[in-house]
């Protein structure tokens, strides 16, 4: 997830002792190798996976708080484990290509290409045959910090250093089995037929009214059909005909511009700068030399995990964004209403409703084959909040209000291409950086986590208002809306689940009215299946353990009753990591978490000069490096997660 780097102040390592000295080892999950391999969620309603009989059905938050910490390690509740799986670096399980991981990271490009990308973010697990003990773990890798990806990190720049940091990029499907009888817990399945990885140079198709459009045009590809790679792959979702939803969020940050960037390129945030290098290498990401090659990207990415000789394909319909990812809702006559948020300062909600209703699989043809346009056809919308609690969806079509020639939109194709200025020139509401949502199909009401924008009402950048109500916002909050009859209607109702924040802070915007443990914030948001609203909080390595964030230690996990509005804090990451995804096992036993970036440094990403050794998390390797990793929870009784 992008962070908010405009209130982010340098800070050092801060830790606490007491933390490594707990008496109570189930409490304390200090991670140090072992790694298995975590099994997913098998496809299912919504609404959430049932839970298996006997289980309880109700959303209590059935376990104690953990404090908060600033240790370097992995601190879950008294009765639970977490144990570390496909870390960065380690092989997918492709059949005759499965390299070591190697501690130096001296691997090579064409390694990388078939090991773990770097830096896990949105992740969902997809049953096999509906176990609820194997299946596939299908992770996007949001970025590459290219300081700890090479030795030497960005010193002697070089082709083949650009080919690995693709090659860190995308998406990562693996094979994952629950290892019960051996006690080994969940474990990789290598070799595995389903093993794959997508990185910044696979083929992609294009689909929806924005393939073939002249503004998706290059001389490598003239038809604008088909786009090499995906990467700055945030958050994930699941659709009900078993496909993979994965956001390209950051996208700007690999582009260089002319001296001066066109209005378009502005509006985008590219730039003469990038936090990256592949322009000096890879022709493709200079703008001045390939101008629309940045209109390729910023999409909802489709991919069929059970398929791994599909092509994966860009959902143009949904329209481009810096999307954080995109989650599913049915409506009452089965078609698929897509929500999304755009990750940025001042941008915005949008939702997809499709054309067509959802086809069952049958005649040959898999659920997702069934369905394999359904995302192409259908009605694009952006969110306004209004001051009375109501709101209205506001359609992105062509021809339709400001969206005509004459504002500069010439057919539906450049309205989705440029679907900023689109909501732009609509009026849509500006919010302070949405990103995870989460979908109550029953309840119907959809909760979105606003993480923060510290520039609300400073200098002449928008104010307060109703959606997003605090000035210098550095706390953020979760809103939430249901649609008036069905998902597929324009109007809704609206209000705040919390505000995040500190009671102790002495600044009142600071403050928040959590009920419960303290947290700042928000950004991963899932409901599993038992109702009970889980979020992951994303605050900047050099805002963490400073300043208003004093008190609330590394990022966390917490669960939230969205019945009374109670929060409870169970689990603490690393130091400066984040804690990404959320992903059920069926039956509610296993919860799988990423812990991305452990030990980021306060400075830009990419400073091969700056210390690394915030973090040996998950290895503990002095001579090694943190990597990013998938944690497999479960209780010790066997029973269902947070109970």
């Amino acid at each position: 997830m992008a962070k908010d780097f405009a209130a982010m102040e340098d800070s050092n390592r801060s830790s606490n002792p007491s933390i490594h000295e707990m008496s109570d080892p189930a409490r304390r999950v200090v991670l140090r190798g072992g790694f298995g391999l975590a099994l997913g969620a098998a496809l299912a309603p919504l609404a959430g996976c049932a839970i298996a009989p006997g289980a309880p059905a109700d959303t209590t938050l059935g376990f104690n708080s953990v404090a908060p910490s600033t240790a370097d390690a992995v601190v879950v509740p008294e009765g639970y484990t977490a144990t570390p799986l496909a870390p960065w670096g380690e092989p997918v399980g492709i059949a005759g290509a499965m390299p070591a991981w190697r501690p130096d990271a001296s691997s090579s490009a064409a390694e990388q290409a078939v090991q773990m990308g770097m830096h896990h973010d949105g992740m969902q697990f997809f049953a096999l045959g509906g176990s609820s003990r194997r299946g596939l773990l299908v992770t996007n890798h949001e970025y590459t910090d290219d300081g700890l990806l090479h030795p030497g990190g960005l010193s002697s720049w070089s082709a083949e250093k650009v080919a690995k940091s693709q090659a860190s990029h995308g998406i990562s499907v693996i094979e994952v089995a629950l290892d019960e009888a051996g006690g080994r817990g969940w474990q990789m399945v290598r070799p595995s037929r389903y093993a794959r990885r997508i990185t910044a140079r696979t083929p992609f198709a294009l689909g929806g009214p924005a393939a073939g459009h002249a503004l998706m045009k290059t001389a490598a590809d003239p038809a604008g059909r088909r786009v090499l790679g995906t990467f700055a792959n945030c958050a994930a979702g699941m659709t009900p005909w078993g496909t993979f939803l994965s956001g390209e969020e950051n996208f700007q940050d690999y582009f260089v511009t002319a001296d001066q960037a066109t209005a378009h390129e502005k509006r985008w945030g590219l730039r003469k700068a990038s936090w990256y290098r592949w322009p000096e290498f890879d022709e493709r990401f200079d703008t001045v030399r390939h101008p629309n090659e940045p209109n390729r990207f910023g999409w909802v990415v489709e991919l069929d995990p059970m398929d791994p000789a599909s092509t994966p394909i860009k959902r143009t319909a949904l329209g481009r964004a810096a999307h954080e990812g995109a989650w599913v809702a049915v409506t009452r006559d089965g078609r698929a209403v897509v929500y999304s948020g755009e990750d940025a300062r001042f941008e915005y909600i949008y939702k997809f409703v499709s054309r067509d209703a959802i086809q069952a699989a049958g005649h040959g043809l898999s659920a997702a084959q069934a369905n394999a346009e359904l995302l192409d056809h259908g009605t694009l919308y952006v969110a306004r909040f209004d001051a009375d609690g109501s709101g209205r969806w506001l359609p992105l079509v062509h021809g339709q209000g400001s969206l005509t020639p004459a504002r500069g939109f010439a057919d539906q194709g450049e309205v989705l291409v440029k679907a900023r200025q689109a909501s732009d020139a609509l009026g849509a509401t500006k919010m302070d950086r949405p990103e995870w949502l989460a979908i109550d199909q029953t309840s119907r009401w959809v909760y979105a986590t606003l993480t923060n924008n510290s520039a609300r009402g400073t200098g002449t950048h928008p104010g307060p208002d109703a959606a997003n109500p605090r000035a210098r916002n550095d706390m953020g909050q979760i809103i939430r809306w249901r649609e008036e009859a069905d998902f597929d209607a324009t109007h809704f109702e609206w209000n705040h689940l919390l505000l995040a924040g500190d009671p102790a802070n002495e600044r009142p915007e600071a403050r928040g009215n959590v009920k419960g443990d303290a947290f700042a914030c928000p950004d991963t948001l899932a409901f599993d299946p038992r109702g009970v609203l889980w979020i992951g909080t994303d605050v900047g390595s050099k805002q963490m353990n400073r300043g208003e964030m004093v008190r609330l230690g590394n990022n966390q996990l917490l669960a939230c009753d969205p019945a009374t509005g109670e929060v409870r804090r169970f689990l603490v990451g690393p130091v400066n990591s984040e804690l990404t995804a959320a992903t059920w096992a069926p039956d509610g036993r296993t919860l799988f978490v990423n812990i991305q970036h452990p030990g980021e440094t306060p400075s830009a990403r990419s400073d091969p000069t700056q210390p690394r050794q915030y973090s040996n998390w998950p290895d503990f390797d002095p001579a090694g490096r943190p990597r990013s990793a998938t944690l497999a929870i479960r209780k010790r009784d066997g029973g269902v997660i947070g109970t």
